[in-house]
């Protein structure tokens, strides 16, 4: 009669090697806690005779990924109120009219998915797939980023378009100034690994 106290040897080396299966999956998962003050966001605009230019700050940010699994969480908030074009009026219009910043303070990214790669030195293309609410709706986005890593640090830069008048918010065009329906957003996040 075998002791409770004692595990069988068959049971200690399942155990084993479920843990060796288990053990690269979770050492593969990195977090990413971004620096907001070395973050940020800027934005570019279309329309007639000129760009309207701005940045939006980056409240806060952490992502957890594993290139191997392909998993991904975590989140990124932007702060809407913030958002500027150094121009009052205009800024005034785009947080009235547009972004309804009052009422919709915040721009938030959760990742589910991560893929790409890294090679030895460090640089690579990552692409991270989520959801993005903006203006009270949740839409599916995906961003790619240039990557590299030096020891702990980790920055990334990448350019993707919102389709914000598609997304349901308003079109600040009006009789003689067209503007174009789609924002051009870059993005450089600076954090640590």
């Amino acid at each position: 009669m075998e002791s409770t106290l004692n595990p069988h040897p068959g049971a200690i080396a399942a155990a084993l090697a479920v843990l060796a299966v288990l053990a690269p999956a979770h050492a593969a998962e990195r977090t990413l806690r971004l620096d907001p003050a070395a973050s940020h966001v800027d934005f570019t605009l279309d329309a007639t005779l000129h760009k309207a230019e701005g940045k939006i700050p980056v409240r806060e940010g952490e992502i957890r990924f594993d290139l191997e699994t392909g998993h991904a969480s975590g989140r990124i908030v932007l702060d809407a109120r913030g958002a500027t074009t150094d121009n009052k009026g205009r800024d005034e219009k785009m947080h009235e009219q547009v972004l309804e910043s009052a009422r919709f303070p915040e721009i938030v990214f959760v990742p589910t998915e991560a893929h790409g790669s890294l090679d030895p030195s460090g640089a690579g293309s990552v692409s991270l797939t989520g959801t993005i609410s903006i203006h009270g709706a949740d839409h599916p986005f995906t961003v790619t980023a240039q990557v590299k890593t030096e020891g702990e640090k980790l920055s990334a830069a990448g350019s993707f378009m919102i389709p914000y008048v598609k997304w349901g918010m308003k079109d600040p065009s009006v009789f003689v100034l067209r503007v174009a329906k789609e924002v051009e957003v870059h993005i450089e996040a600076v954090g640590s690994l």
